[in-house]
């Protein structure tokens, strides 16, 4: 009995874990199904309102169901077939709207994604595992619409569907386990030789080969949207040049305006089957026009059997021209694409020649971008054509191969060459422009230049210094020396206690007394007594008594061009009683009589003054004259 209680626990845990599993199973095949259901109501919906507006429907809501399961069938790449012709032959449907492929790839994707997320209480599926899953519950929904669709207008062949729907979903679905993975980077295949899997583990699987590889990806598929976007340009451009043919074709096909919406949704799908159309026409093989004609710059060859379609109605036709020609240019930046986004990673602007890549390395990867372009141009090229019936329409876009061919010879021939030269241009050598040689410092010393410093008397209103011939144009920009008046207080950085100066001149007037010729010291100060006496080296102001000057290594110190004026500024200097004294002083005459004559009492931070640290008596402070 002991032993059955004991192990009650482990049973009843496993059965849970079971639980789980079974529980994240059917939930990732629920999450299957329910993407097919929805991209397969989405078309349901929009074909049942072209059914409900039409005026003249040509069969029940049954049929209309059916056109949608089978409209569904078709962007997944299979071929549909129309049973009901005028000359009792089937015809097939194989031209897969590029537009509508997108949304079931999408769909798949995100079901797999979401699958691997993880689920508290719930065990975790592996990548496969999800993949299956999901591929499962997706594929379940598409064979019930592909039997369906059997009875309908348009039918799918149950071999030709079993072939080419489970592709669609299970790249999808392997795309999306991979991304929710975090994109990790995929194994070498076992099966492979042994010489094989070691030429691959230096070349490729290594870091430099995989960030090479990242590099050729990025310039590849940037190369191929260009050309599809190119493509798309000369489709628009073709379909303003034929817009008679194009508007006659679409008026034709619908006589009221639920039919034209129908007209304007299918030619709205098929924007991007004629973008790669125009792309395949730019690199030089361009597309079939049926079996017997073929479209291409220099003209078109043959008797083309073109449907009434607004978008087919913007085929050129007759002998190519210059301006079809000009089509060619499209290529040529898809090429040169290539070169620039190998080149920005392989040799980036104002790289070293030492930190760049090699030109074999930059080679080989333009290279390898042309061959990425190529595959993805010619995937893109067999998905947008198809057959449009029998016979002479039983062959309709570009042929896969030959536009593969076309657009590896465009892009390697282009690319490799520009990107080479594009790598020399970047690492070329830099040499730094020729400077303009400095002016020399005019001489400061004493006995260089001689004093011609003017002091006039107190009532002269200051007295002011010449500026030397030539240098008229500094008087702009630059205060004179001396402007303050006779009875006007230094400022707060020439002001001190007892009417000393703290540090020297002001860098301005310093400067000018300078070039005026005076021979001015790093300690040259201007003083606030009634003399006008200059100092040893020193300048005096207006009615100023001239301090000790410098010598002529101070003066020179003074005008050094890194010389700051705050590396001898006392910060204490600031807060003595002198220097708040005189400011208040030259505040008060700056204001023109408005402030009030009150005196600057010590504030908070104010240091004692000298008489009381000193233990001295100071009769405005002590009125008792006793030392505390």
């Amino acid at each position: 009995m002991t032993q059955l209680t004991e192990h009650s626990a482990p049973l009843s845990s496993a059965a849970a874990l079971e639980r789980g599993r079974a529980a994240t199973l059917t939930s990732a095949v629920l999450r299957g199904a329910f993407a097919a259901g929805l991209g397969l109501g989405a078309i349901a919906v929009l074909v049942m309102a072209m059914w409900i507006t039409s005026p003249f429907p040509d069969s029940g809501a049954g049929g209309a169901l059916r056109i949608a399961a089978g409209l569904w069938l078709l962007g997944h790449g299979v071929e549909l077939v129309r049973p009901d012709t005028l000359s009792g032959t089937p015809a097939p449907i194989g031209v897969v709207p590029l537009l509508l492929m997108g949304l079931p790839a999408w769909l798949a994707y995100r079901a797999a994604r979401d699958a691997l997320e993880p689920d508290e209480g719930r065990p975790q599926l592996t990548g496969l595992g999800a993949v299956c899953t999901v591929s499962g519950g997706y594929l379940l929904v598409g064979a019930s619409a592909v039997l369906y669709v059997g009875d309908g207008a348009l039918t799918a062949h149950p071999l030709r569907a079993a072939l080419t729907l489970p592709v669609l979903t299970v790249l999808s679905a392997a795309a999306g386990a991979w991304t929710a993975h975090g994109c990790p980077r995929l194994p070498l295949p076992q099966g492979l030789p042994g010489a094989v899997r070691r030429a691959l583990a230096r070349t490729f699987w290594a870091p430099a080969g995989r960030r090479r590889v990242a590099v050729a990806g990025r310039s590849g598929a940037a190369a191929c949207l260009l050309l599809v976007g190119g493509g798309a340009l000369l489709v628009g451009a073709s379909l303003v040049w034929h817009g008679d043919p194009a508007h006659t074709s679409f008026v034709q096909l619908a006589g009221d305006w639920s039919g034209r919406v129908a007209v304007l949704l299918l030619g709205l799908a098929l924007v991007p089957n004629a973008a790669v159309w125009g792309a395949a026409y730019g690199l030089g093989p361009g597309f079939a026009l049926g079996t017997t004609a073929t479209a291409t710059p220099l003209g078109v060859v043959g008797t083309p059997a073109l449907p009434s379609f607004p978008l087919l109605a913007a085929v050129p036709d007759g002998p190519g021209t210059p301006l079809n020609w000009a089509a060619a240019g499209v290529p040529a930046v898809a090429g040169l694409a290539v070169a620039w986004f190998t080149v920005r990673v392989a040799a980036p602007p104002f790289a070293l020649r030492e930190e760049a890549w090699s030109a074999r390395g930059t080679a080989l990867t333009a290279a390898l971008g042309g061959v990425v372009c190529a595959g993805l141009t010619a995937v893109l090229a067999g998905l947008a054509g198809g057959p449009l019936g029998s016979g002479r329409l039983a062959a309709f876009g570009p042929v896969w191969w030959l536009t593969g061919a076309a657009a590896l010879a465009w892009t390697v021939a282009l690319g490799v060459p520009a990107a080479l030269l594009l790598r020399l241009w970047r690492l070329r050598e830099r040499r730094p422009k020729d400077l303009p040689a400095a002016e020399p410092l005019p001489a400061t010393g004493a006995g260089e230049r001689g004093a011609t410093a003017t002091a006039t008397g107190a009532g002269s209103g200051g007295a002011e210094s010449g500026a030397p011939e030539g240098a008229w144009w500094r008087a702009l920009w630059r205060r004179p020396v001396g402007r303050r008046g006779a009875g006007a207080a230094p400022g707060p950085r020439a002001a001190s206690e007892g009417g000393e100066a703290i540090g020297g001149l002001d860098i301005l007037d310093a400067l000018d007394v300078a070039e005026a010729g005076a021979g001015a010291g790093a300690g040259g100060t201007t003083g606030a007594g009634a003399g006008g006496t200059s100092g040893t080296g020193g300048t005096s102001g207006a009615g100023g008594t001239g301090g000790t000057g410098g010598t002529g290594a101070g003066a020179k110190e003074a005008f050094d061009p890194g010389f700051e004026p705050y590396d001898f500024l006392p910060a204490e200097s600031w807060h003595e009683r002198g220097a708040r004294e005189a400011r208040w002083a030259a505040f008060k005459e700056a204001s023109g009589g408005l402030m009030a004559d009150f005196p600057a009492t010590p504030g908070p931070l104010a240091p004692e003054p000298p008489s009381l640290r000193k233990g001295g008596s100071d009769t405005d402070e002590n009125p008792g004259g006793t030392t505390p």
